[in-house]
């Protein structure tokens, strides 16, 4: 009969084996190759990537400018509003509006309740200087989108265009209103002022009432120089304008009204 002591060592024994077993079998099975390891080079499959659709295709040419390139991506997608839009956008950026008009009724004959192209649409109605046209647009949109700034925005320009400059700031302030920096926002259509010098001063006076209205007070003066250099207020005015109030005092104001008395 075997003592404890040789007990024990004969355990340990067997422990040491059967760890040395599992280890061996570990390394031996992490050192086989694998099927794909051994596979060969015909036999891998590698999944192709799947290629940009038309429509993609286009929207990337859009964003670097290539309109005419972006124009000939869109015509091999299939038929739908977005594209129909986005078609329009790219002639109107080459200045090809009756084309631009062209498209963006197409998207609408496909989606009627749709207000970006019906305000990209007015902004097509205005740069041909069909102001009425353009502010049925505009109207139509915002029917649909009631908190738009750049609806808002393009309405009162197109406004200002007709000579109907109290709605026109009422459009503008609205527009401030729901986007302090809506005068900063260029991107994509909208609406440009394309009348006489005094409309164009008549513009620049009210979208500097709006902006002072709205405290940004760098923007109204701006605003104020050009419209008196084109024209249509004078340094008098602007001090009986209680709108300009909160703008007297500061240096950029008063050096302006300075340098407009000046002999």
């Amino acid at each position: 009969m075997r003592n404890p002591n040789q007990r024990c060592w004969l355990t340990a024994l067997v422990i040491l084996a059967a760890l040395c077993t599992s280890s061996s079998a570990a390394l031996a099975q992490a050192a086989a190759p694998t099927a794909a390891d051994s596979a060969t080079p015909q036999q891998i499959i590698v999944t192709p990537p799947v290629p940009a659709s038309p429509e993609d295709m286009g929207d990337a040419l859009m964003t670097h400018q290539r309109y005419q390139a972006a124009l000939e991506a869109y015509k091999k997608a299939p038929n739908s509003a977005y594209v129909w839009n986005m078609m329009g956008i790219a002639y109107q950026m080459m200045f090809n509006m009756q084309d631009a008009v062209r498209c963006y009724q197409a998207s609408l004959k496909l989606e009627p309740r749709n207000a970006h192209v019906l305000n990209n649409l007015g902004t097509v109605y205005d740069a041909l200087k069909q102001y009425r046209a353009g502010e049925r647009m505009y109207n139509k949109a915002l029917k649909l989108e009631p908190k738009s700034m750049v609806v808002y925005k393009n309405l009162g320009t197109n406004l200002l265009s007709q000579h109907k400059y109290k709605k026109g700031w009422e459009a503008y302030k609205t527009a401030l209103s729901i986007d302090p920096q809506a005068f900063e926002r260029t991107a994509g259509p909208h609406a440009v002022n394309t009348a006489t010098t005094q409309d164009r001063g008549a513009m620049n006076f009210y979208m500097a009432k709006s902006c002072a209205r709205a405290g940004r007070n760098d923007q109204a003066i701006d605003y104020l120089r050009m419209a008196l250099n084109e024209g249509f207020t004078t340094p008098k005015k602007i001090v009986a304008d209680s709108e300009f109030a909160s703008l007297r005092g500061i240096p950029a104001f008063e050096q302006l009204l300075a340098a407009q008395n000046a002999p």
